[in-house]
């Protein structure tokens, strides 16, 4: 079956620095090649050099001029956040976008981060919340639009407010849903604190549906030896354009989240198609469960007390 086109436009970025997380492959990579083509000078924070260098070559191949260029950083350690967002505030330049896309899915066994934090909610979740923080100079003098990315997974299980680590029972989905429902409601936190303490950003979310990405292949660091059943049914329904995106269609919302001059502040953006799994971005209603802002307020006060990272209030 034929796949229709989808796409989106985006502005002139030139004069703009944007950061993705995420962006040395899958649907990050496709981010920061879009970003780059539109103008922007483009840092990409790495954890694999190899891998960020290949991510630098690709994006090159397809536009020759692209401003692109990596950083070292690892989400799951907070003294990797911290040294990033150093030399960040070292070189000066104002942050113009900073889209929050990286992120690990389901390990079968309970892994854990550099701190000690279940590895999903410390890499998805607590790693961008003091990445957030740390580079908040930058991003105020940019006035910057920041998007983080969520999963449809946000709509499913719940915030483990007694057992956020995973230290008394270890399920991977509900791990994942966790971190994610967590990270969303940090996303819009973000914007109302911006809004009440005069920061000057926009914060927004999206989600990509559902595409064939690294997320649920093999990934023996996580202890995943084989292609999930899951991800190979994805890849099998993507390459006939039945339902799911891809790789690049999934890029899409986040890309128009950050750069789109009909996104708002607090908005949520994802694939318009059925079931929101593939199609063209849209606006959408929020999830129920990133409705509740005192949700919002108790993730914020924990975030702040796990990392130690704690934002001004002005």
């Amino acid at each position: 079956m034929a796949r229709r086109r989808i796409d989106i436009e985006i502005p002139s970025l030139t004069g703009q620095r944007a950061v993705v997380t995420g962006g040395s492959d899958g649907i990050g990579l496709h981010i920061a090649a879009r970003l780059a083509q539109a103008g922007a000078e483009v840092i990409l924070p790495v954890r694999n050099q190899t891998k960020g260098d290949a991510a630098v070559r690709a994006i090159r191949e397809r536009t020759p001029a692209a401003d692109v260029r990596t950083l070292p950083l690892d989400l799951s350690s907070l003294a990797s956040v911290a040294a990033f967002g150093e030399t960040m505030r070292a070189d000066g330049a104002p942050l113009h976008i900073l889209i929050n896309n990286a992120g690990v899915m389901t390990p079968p066994d309970r892994q854990t981060t550099a701190d000690g934090f279940e590895l999903q909610f410390g890499t998805n979740h607590l790693g961008h919340f003091a990445l957030v923080g740390h580079l908040l100079p930058l991003l105020r003098e940019g006035r910057a639009r920041v998007t983080s990315q969520v999963s449809v997974a946000a709509n499913e299980r719940s915030i483990r407010w007694e057992d956020p680590n995973g230290e008394r029972a270890y399920d991977g989905m509900d791990a994942y849903s966790h971190s994610k429902i967590a990270f969303g409601l940090f996303g819009l936190e973000l914007d109302r604190r911006s809004a009440e303490y005069g920061w000057g950003l926009t914060s927004t979310l999206s989600h990509p549906g559902v595409a064939p990405t690294s997320l649920l292949a093999a990934r023996p660091e996580l202890g995943r030896d084989r292609d999930t059943l899951g991800v190979r049914f994805i890849r099998w329904g993507s390459a006939r354009g039945l339902l799911f995106g891809t790789p690049e269609t999934a890029a899409l919302p986040a890309l128009y989240a950050a750069t789109s001059p009909e996104s708002r502040g607090g908005g949520f953006y994802g694939p318009r198609g059925p079931g929101h799994l593939g199609g063209a971005p849209a606006e959408q209603r929020l999830y129920s469960r990133l409705r509740s802002h005192d949700d919002a307020r108790r993730m914020w006060t924990l975030s702040e007390e796990l990392t130690g990272v704690v934002y001004p209030r002005a």
